[in-house]
Parts: structure tokens; C-alpha cells; sequence
């Protein structure tokens, strides 16, 4: 057999020169080589830290739309959902490039634009929180997904993005897929319960998502450099095959390379500059409430309490017997006539707020041993700085959940219980049902009065079954409010009477006419069981609070 002539054995020897040759000829670009795995260590931290500053924006933004939107079941729900979808399109979207281009210089690009836009989410929030404020649904969805949408879908990119370079071989996709997203769920519970445990209860919202923002800009540059500096070398065939389109092609690739560059650091100034004169609707920021305390330009001693945005308590700090809120004044007028003038007695206070109330019984019944449970330690510790809070023998202060301690308390052991616990405008569901108005009754002196301070809106769905929920444990119930309730788009709030004994309501009737004048109804008997109009009790398994209290 002949042997083939020299130049077609040597062309035989190596195809794929031939064939780089030929493409070379034509000036055609071939694909690079797949991108090489990162080392195990440097991926698991990678979806770690991504998967874990999603979790601790999605409780930051809680904090964040707050004092605009409230701090409701749909509050909650929104945040959570919006964080979902972010977390869902910014996975797809991010296997999607993961497939097409090599992930690797990527990945230090998704993390410096997560840090950019997590710093632009403050003053975003802010700014269009004043446009938003008391929104429904509508606002609702949107300001969480301006707190959301951009930094959590560019982090969870991060993980698909790492996965697909760690796929080496098929034989272990589910090992690694499998792998990696166990330690992303890790960082996201290890940031869940850091953020809720320690960074809130620590922290300000705006340092938290700054340090946050700069750590995630932090990390990509790190990344970047790191990755450059272990880039691994291509083969001589990738290096002859781009060597065409490098003459043409680096120049302007240098230039497009360094504008973008300028561009991010730009914005990411911006950005910081933006979070820094952007309004805070906070004085103090504490674990459970964006407090401030604002001084009454009409009343040089008066000082009113904004928890989240809203009118919370009004104190005098020079007369604690003035009543600012009409609903105050009818809690006062119940107080006035529930015993003989100046008797002293032992009131518990289920939320302190401005602590309005229990300074009140101290200057009208001496020695009245005042106890609050206040669950947000913080709002105890600014109304001690600018309230005049003065805990002493006839004010005792517990920090906790009114439901828990409130069954640690003797039978028959308070004259007075006075509900004014708000998350937000709206009572906790957990202090509204039927289980909790038992304890309440228990607690109480036979001789004794519950008190509770209800808001609610047209159609009243709420307050009719919170009337309900408390007849079913009192004998005893009426029910104050202002005239016109029902049509007052507003809300209005609402005193609930209840007690074991007939209640004296020709001495509230009296009083109240005295203080308020014609501003308040007043009702029982029949016209209470009209207005209840059949509503059920709420209990501990069914207590959709904030359901009732958004209109149909």
C-alpha cells in the first residue's frame, strides 16, 4: 500500500489545527473553552453570603415600608411574596445566562450591582413611602417591591450562576446541585435568625442595608480580583483563535470596559449620597416601631408619640390629667366612675405607648399601683428619655407579651384592665380573641372593668366581632364611639365597657357629656346587639384581624 504523500499525513495528524486554520482563514470566531470550577470553598461562600443577604433584606424591608404602609398581615404577606418572586426570576434569569455566557466574570458584577442597588433601596423607599403612605394593596405590593425586587433577583442569580461552573461532571450534578443548595438554605436561616435575633434588636434599618451594601460591593470586588489574578491560562488554540479579533476588537473593548466602570462607581455614589439625605421618618428605631416624638406647637408641655407614622399618645408632661384623644377622655370617664372619687386601685395596662393612662390614674387616685406590660422595650426607654416615664412604687414596667404574662397574674387580682396594645393601627390578633378575654376576666375583681381601645374602618366588621368576642366572657358590655362611625372613611376608635357587675352607665353617660359634650355615643342593651348584628366571637383558631379589617 502507498503511503499518503507527506503534507496529507501531516494535515491528518491534527484536525483541529486544520480546522482552527481554516476558521482563522475565514475570520470566524470560535467558542472558548468551558470556564473551570471554583475552588469548593470559595462556591459554598459564594451561595452562602447571596442566599443570606436575600433573607436579611427581605426583614429589612419589613422595617423599612413600615412606618408608610403599616405593619399588617398584608404588610407581611406582600414582603414575603415579593421576596419569593424576586428569589424565583432572579434564579431563572440567571441559569438562563449561565448557559450562555462563562459565569465567572459575572459573578463579582451580580454582587457590586446588588450592593448598588441595595444602597439605592433606602432613599428609594423613602422618597416614594411619602407618595405611598396609608396605601392599600396597590401601594402595599409596590413599595415592597421598590424595597425588594433589584438587590434579591441579582443575589439569587449568584446560585445558578455558581452551580453551572461547578458541573464538571454529569455523574454528579445532583451532588452538586443538591450541595449547594442545602448551604444556601443555611445562609438564608443563619441570616434569618442573626438579622431577627441580633441586627435589628442592635441596629438601625439604614445601617443595617448600608453595611449590608457595602460588604455586598466588598465581596464582588474581592471576587473580581481574586478571579483575575487565578485566571487559568487558555490553550494555544483558544489564544491563535481570538488573536484575529484582538486587534480589533481590545481597543474598543478597553474603552466600553473602563465607561462602564465609571458608570457603576457613579451610581454607587449616588447612591450613598442619595441614602444619606434622605428623610428619616424615625427618631429611634426600635425592635418593634419607628418612633418619634414631636412637640405641640400649641401647647408648650404637650408632646405626641408617632409610632410607624401614626398618632399614638399624646402626653402633657405638666398635666397628666389632660386627655388629648377623644378615646383617651372616655377611657378617663370610665376610670372617673368605676370606684369612689380618689380610691386608689391596681390597674394593669396591656400596652404602654406614652404610658398616657397609667400617669393619668396616678394623679387622679394616689396610690394606684399601676402595672404595664409594653412589649417593645425601646418605647419603654424613649418614654423614660422624653415622656417623663418614671417607674417607681406606683408604676411597675414588664417588657413582654401581654397574652403570656397575663396568665401569670393571680385570679381576681387587678380592679382595672385597660387594652391599648396596637401593631400599628391594628390590634395583635392574638389579644383579640375569646381565650384572651377569659384571662382578662379572671384576672379581674368581680367589682372590676375591662377596658379595651379598638380602631376600626367602614363596614366595622372588626369591632362587631370584637364586641361579640367579649360578650361572650363578660355578662356586662357597652360600647363607645363617636357618631357617624360607620361612614367615616377615616376609622374611628372605639371603647369597649365590660365587667361582671351592671355597669354605671348613667355615671359614664354624665361624664363623658362633661368632658366631650355631644361627641360620643354610647351603647347597650339592645342597640349593642344591633350594632353586633350576629357577628361570631374571634378565637385563638380563627382571628383574621386584618382581614376584617379591610372592607370587602
Amino acid at each position: 500500500m502507498d503511503s499518503p504523500p507527506p503534507d496529507v499525513a501531516t494535515n491528518s495528524a491534527d484536525p483541529a489545527d486544520s480546522a482552527a486554520g481554516t476558521q482563522l482563514a475565514a475570520g470566524a470566531q470560535i467558542e472558548a473553552p468551558p470556564a473551570t470550577p471554583l475552588r469548593p470553598g470559595l462556591a459554598a461562600a459564594l451561595v452562602f453570603v447571596s442566599s443570606g443577604a436575600v433573607l436579611v433584606l427581605e426583614i429589612v424591608a419589613l422595617r423599612l415600608v413600615g412606618p408608610y404602609i403599616g405593619v399588617t398581615l398584608q404588610t407581611n404577606s406582600a414582603v414575603i411574596g415579593v421576596a419569593l418572586a424576586a428569589i424565583a426570576y432572579g434564579t431563572w434569569i440567571g441559569g438562563r445566562i449561565a448557559d450562555r455566557r462563562d459565569p465567572r466574570p459575572l459573578l463579582p458584577a451580580a454582587l457590586v450591582l446588588a450592593g448598588i442597588t441595595t444602597a439605592i433601596t433606602l432613599p428609594l423607599v423613602r422618597y416614594a413611602g411619602e407618595l405611598l403612605r396609608g396605601s392599600a394593596v396597590v401601594g402595599i405590593l409596590l413599595l415592597t417591591m421598590v424595597a425588594i425586587v433589584l438587590p434579591a433577583a441579582l443575589l439569587s442569580a449568584v446560585t445558578p450562576l455558581v452551580i453551572k461552573l461547578q458541573l464538571g461532571d454529569l455523574n454528579r450534578t445532583g451532588e452538586v446541585v443538591g450541595k449547594l443548595s442545602s448551604i444556601g438554605t443555611l445562609g438564608a436561616i443563619t441570616a434569618t435568625l442573626g438579622t431577627g435575633f441580633f441586627l435589628v434588636a442592635t441596629l438601625p434599618s439604614s445601617v443595617i442595608l448600608m453595611t449590608l451594601a457595602l460588604l455586598l460591593g466588598g465581596c464582588g470586588i474581592a471576587l473580581g480580583v481574586h478571579l483575575h489574578l487565578h485566571r487559568t491560562r487558555p490553550s494555544a488554540a483558544a489564544t491563535t483563535a481570538t488573536a484575529t479579533t484582538a486587534t480589533d476588537g481590545t481597543a474598543g473593548g478597553g474603552r466600553k470596559g473602563a465607561a462602564t466602570r465609571a458608570a457603576v462607581a457613579v451610581i454607587g455614589l449616588l447612591a450613598v449620597g442619595l441614602a444619606v439625605v434622605a428623610p428619616d421618618p424615625c427618631d429611634v428605631e426600635t425592635e418593634y416601631h419607628c418612633a418619634t416624638v414631636q412637640a405641640d406647637p400649641d401647647r408648650d408641655s404637650g408632646r405626641l408619640l408617632l409610632l410607624n407614622s401614626a398618632r399614638h399618645s399624646y402626653v402633657d408632661l405638666d398635666d397628666p390629667t389632660h386627655l388629648e384623644f377623644a378615646y383617651t377622655r372616655w377611657i378617663g370617664a370610665a376610670l372617673d366612675v368605676t370606684a369612689p372619687p380618689g380610691e386608689p386601685l391596681d390597674a394593669l395596662h396591656l400596652g404602654g405607648g406614652g404610658f398616657t393612662m397609667p400617669r393619668y390614674l396616678s394623679a387622679t387616685r394616689p396610690g394606684t399601683r399601676n402595672t404595664v406590660y409594653e412589649i417593645d422595650g425601646g418605647l419603654v426607654d424613649l418614654g423614660v428619655r422624653e415622656l417623663d416615664v418614671q417607674p417607681g412604687p406606683d408604676l411597675t414596667v414588664v417588657v413582654g407579651d401581654a397574652r403570656i404574662l397575663v396568665t401569670d397574674l393571680p385570679t381576681d387580682s387587678v380592679d382595672v384592665v385597660v387594652g391599648d396594645a396596637f401593631g400599628h393601627l391594628v390590634v395583635p390578633w392574638h389579644l383579640a380573641t375569646r381565650e384572651m378575654a377569659a384571662e382578662i376576666r379572671r384576672v379581674t375583681r368581680p367589682d372590676g372593668i375591662y377596658l379595651q381601645n379598638v380602631i376600626d374602618y367602614p363596614p366595622l366588621r372588626f369591632i362587631q366581632a370584637e364586641v361579640a368576642t367579649v360578650a361572650a366572657e363578660f355578662p356586662e358590655v357597652a360600647l363607645i364611639t363617636r357618631p357617624g362611625a360607620s361612614t367615616r372613611l377615616s376609622g374611628s376608635n372605639f371603647v369597649i365597657l365590660a365587667a361582671d357587675r351592671p355597669l354605671p352607665l348613667d355615671e359614664v353617660r354624665a361624664r363623658l357629656t362633661a368632658s366631650v359634650g355631644a361627641e360620643f355615643d354610647l351603647l347597650a342593651g339592645d342597640e349593642l346587639t344591633d350594632f353586633v348584628a350576629g357577628a361570631q366571637p374571634l378565637t385563638d383558631d380563627y382571628a383574621p384581624v386584618d382581614q376584617l379589617l379591610v372592607a370587602p
